[in-house]
C-alpha cells in the first residue's frame, strides 16, 4: 500500500485563542491540549476534522462542527474527502500519537512542530477501502465505549461503597480524624523536571498517557539508562505500595502501585510515601480518587490548557483517617 505525506492531502492550522476564553456556559466545544473539551460561547470554525494538541498532553480528537480552538491546537482538514476519509485520518492520528510523543520536545511542558504532522507518512488505500476501514474501526470503537462504561458503572458502584463505608469530609457521620495529605504522608515528591535522554531499553519511564482507567499500560513506555534512572531516583524513587498521583494534565486521580519493577516516574505524576502506621495504601488510593477529595484536587490546581497541582496545595487536601484496622478491610 503506498505511503502518502499528509502535508499534501491537508489543509493544517491552528486556533486563534488564549486558553482562559472558555466560558463554562458556552455552547460551543472549545478545544485545547488538554484532553476533556471546554466550552465557549462563540465559534470561529464549522468543519469537520482532527484536532491535534501541540503541546502539554498530546492527543488527538475528531469533531465535525461548529467549535473553537486554542492557539496550540492543530485544526487538521481533508482537502478532499474523496481521497482522504476525515475519520480516517482521526484513527490513523491516533496511533501517530504514540510517534509524536517521542519526537516532542521541550522542557516540563513537551511541544511538537508543524513539520511533525505535514511529514507524517499515511498509508493512503481507495476511498472505498478507507471507509470500509472506518466503519471496522467504529464498531470497535463502539464496543471499547461500551466497555469503558460498563468500568465506569463499576468505579461508581465502588466508590458508593466507600462512601457508605466511610462517610466524606462534608458528612463525616463516624466523627474520623481528617488531616491534610501532607501530614499523612513522609514524604511528596514529584519526578524528574528535565527531559532525559530515551533510550531503546533500560529502566521505564511512564507518565499519565502509561495509566489508562486506573490499569498499567507499558504499550508505548519509553525508558531511560540505570545511570539516569540512578540520577533521577535521587530526587524521586518510586516502588511497589506507593502510591502514584497525577499533577499535570488530567490532574487529581491516584494509582496505587501493585507492581515490583524498577520504573522512574514522569513530572506529572507525584509518588506519596505515606506513613503506614496511621494509612492503609490502597484505602488512601480509593480516599484520594474519592468525589471529595478530587473536588480538592480541582480547586487547587492551576492553568486550562497545561493544568497542574504544585506539591505545596496538593499536600493541603484533607482526608478522613480511620482507625488503620477499619481501612484494611476495606470491601472485605
Amino acid at each position: 500500500m503506498r505511503k502518502v505525506s499528509l502535508g499534501s492531502l491537508v489543509n493544517i492550522r491552528t486556533g486563534k485563542l488564549d486558553a482562559n476564553a472558555s466560558d463554562p456556559e458556552g455552547k460551543y466545544p472549545f478545544f485545547t491540549c488538554s484532553r476533556e473539551t471546554l466550552k465557549i460561547d462563540t465559534y470561529s470554525y464549522d468543519c469537520e476534522c482532527v484536532l491535534v494538541a501541540g503541546n502539554g498532553d498530546l492527543n488527538v480528537k475528531y469533531y465535525n462542527g461548529k467549535f473553537d480552538a486554542y492557539q496550540r491546537t492543530y485544526i487538521i482538514e481533508s482537502i478532499d474527502k474523496n481521497i482522504l476519509n476525515v475519520k480516517y485520518l482521526y484513527y490513523f492520528m491516533q496511533l501517530y500519537v504514540s510517534k509524536l510523543r517521542q519526537m516532542s520536545i521541550g522542557g516540563v511542558i513537551k511541544y511538537i512542530k508543524l513539520n511533525y504532522l505535514t511529514d507524517a507518512k499515511i498509508p493512503l488505500p481507495n476511498i472505498e477501502k478507507q471507509n470500509k476501514i472506518v466503519k471496522v474501526l467504529e464498531k470497535a470503537q463502539e464496543l471499547i465505549d461500551k466497555r469503558k462504561a460498563q468500568i465506569k458503572a463499576l468505579d461508581q458502584l465502588t466508590k458508593s461503597l466507600f462512601l457508605e463505608m466511610f462517610g466524606d469530609l462534608k458528612n463525616n457521620r463516624y466523627n474520623w480524624p481528617i488531616a491534610e495529605l501532607g501530614d499523612v504522608c513522609i514524604s511528596i515528591k514529584d519526578g524528574p523536571h528535565v527531559s532525559p535522554k530515551y533510550t531503546q531499553k533500560g529502566i521505564p519511564f511512564i507518565s499519565v498517557n502509561n495509566i489508562i482507567n486506573n490499569k498499567w499500560d507499558f504499550t508505548n513506555v519509553k525508558y531511560i539508562s540505570e545511570t539516569d534512572y540512578e540520577i533521577f531516583a535521587k530526587r524521586c524513587k518510586p516502588e511497589k505500595g506507593d502510591i502514584l498521583y497525577t499533577k499535570g494534565g488530567t490532574t487529581g486521580f491516584a494509582k496505587y502501585i501493585d507492581i515490583d519493577i524498577k520504573f522512574m516516574n514522569w513530572v506529572h505524576l507525584a509518588v506519596l510515601k505515606y506513613d503506614k502506621n496511621i494509612m492503609d495504601g490502597i484505602f488512601l488510593t480509593h480516599m484520594l480518587n474519592s468525589h471529595f477529595c478530587y473536588a480538592q484536587s480541582q480547586k487547587y490546581t492551576r492553568g486550562i490548557a497545561n493544568r497542574d497541582l504544585v506539591l505545596s496545595q496538593m499536600k493541603k487536601i484533607k482526608v478522613l483517617v480511620p482507625p488503620l484496622e477499619r481501612q484494611k478491610n476495606l470491601f472485605q
